[in-house]
């Protein structure tokens, strides 16, 4: 399920920086919760409709939209539910609309847009990562492998476990984005992914996303 919150214009500068409070509104509103500290079946967008302030922050004079997907129906039905107890977001927005977005209907090979950059990380042997970008072919590797690992966390059979994500080379206006999340320096890719298997699978890549950390606002994909 795909939730879409409309909010309020800000009444503080929300800094270029602002993806972890987007993280922390969305936990303090499900609460205590087992999916915190799990693998993210979930993935989260970033606020559209800002404007830049030079070395300053963004401003969203008509309000914003922020948009949120669950596998999960029952955890998204707890958050709508919390969401009406408490229309508080951040910088000053509130919640002054709540829509749930339809499911689209999805053909066995689909190309997906990005709602959020999409991270590809590969663990190194010192313990750190490396961050593949699109032009990298290893970087479907890993994002299959992720895709394909959340399906089987998820309970789906063998059958969806076999499909396929990887990025579209084709893109022209393909290019890396480097997103600071606590001071933590991480280079993701705006480029769009292409996911083969079934239409189960690629209803699933629309609700979890692709890649890594779709728990912190990377990776949400969203239709063409």
């Amino acid at each position: 399920m795909r939730i879409k919150l409309h909010l309020t214009p800000n009444l503080e500068i929300v800094p270029f920086a602002y993806q972890h409070y987007l993280t922390g509104v969305f936990h303090r509103w499900l609460g205590k919760n087992l999916v915190h500290d799990s693998t993210s079946l979930y993935s989260l967008g970033w606020l559209t409709h800002g404007r830049a302030i030079k070395d300053t922050g963004f401003v969203f004079p008509k309000g914003a939209s922020w948009e949120v997907s669950f596998f999960d129906d029952s955890l998204a039905t707890l958050f709508i539910s919390q969401v009406n107890k408490d229309q508080r977001f951040a910088f000053g927005m509130r919640v002054h609309k709540i829509e749930v977005i339809p499911t689209p209907s999805f053909s066995p090979t689909y190309r997906f847009g990005f709602n959020s950059p999409i991270l590809v990380r590969q663990n190194k042997d010192n313990g750190k990562n490396d961050h593949l970008t699109f032009d990298q072919e290893e970087a479907d590797e890993l994002l299959t492998q992720t895709f394909r690992h959340k399906m089987k966390l998820a309970g789906l059979s063998s059958e969806h476990l076999e499909s396929w994500m990887g990025f579209d080379r084709s893109y022209v206006k393909a290019k890396t984005k480097v997103v600071t999340i606590k001071d933590i320096h991480l280079k993701a890719n705006q480029c769009p992914v292409i996911v083969m298997g079934t239409p189960e699978a690629v209803r699933f890549a629309w609700e979890v996303g692709a890649g890594h950390l779709t728990g912190s606002c990377f990776g949400q994909l969203k239709t063409a």
